[in-house]
């Protein structure tokens, strides 16, 4: 018997089910996480500053000190990429910013046994990652 979502913590990458509501189109599977976004919304509405980001990376990183867990982050972001912890304080995907200052590639893509996820720059301005995640999602719908 599988779990119930979130039932032992936050979970970074979620797969998304889409179907239609008569079932004339085939189901859909998205994977989401958070898309460091160039303009990220969950960094503009923090009042307590607690989220950053990394310029070497650009990855968008919490600092769990500041965090009040106020929640005003998960009601900013399109992707659902903030989640609480047992304790309160959000957490979310922070890009394997360990491994990556390692030189190794994040979890999720050096796992991915499909090669379906994968880390490139991205070309286009700051939210060219939210656009295009957004067209994904719009015509992954339209398929339904």
């Amino acid at each position: 018997m599988q779990e119930e979502p979130g039932a032992s913590g936050p979970r970074f990458r979620q797969v998304v089910t889409l179907e239609s509501e008569d079932g004339s189109a085939p189901v859909q599977y998205v994977s989401m996480a958070c898309m460091h976004c160039g303009d990220a919304a969950c960094m503009s509405v923090c009042p307590a500053g607690a989220i950053y980001r990394d310029h070497e990376f650009g990855a968008v990183l919490v600092d769990h000190a500041k965090c009040l867990g106020c929640r005003y982050c998960s009601w900013a972001c399109e992707f659902g990429a903030p989640q609480f912890d047992r304790d309160g304080l959000m957490v979310k995907c922070d890009m394997c910013i360990d491994r990556l200052r390692e030189g190794k590639k994040p979890a999720c893509v050096q796992t991915c046994c499909g090669g379906a996820i994968t880390l490139e720059p991205v070309e286009g301005g700051v939210n060219a990652p939210r656009e295009t995640a957004a067209r994904r999602m719009s015509a992954a719908k339209r398929l339904l």
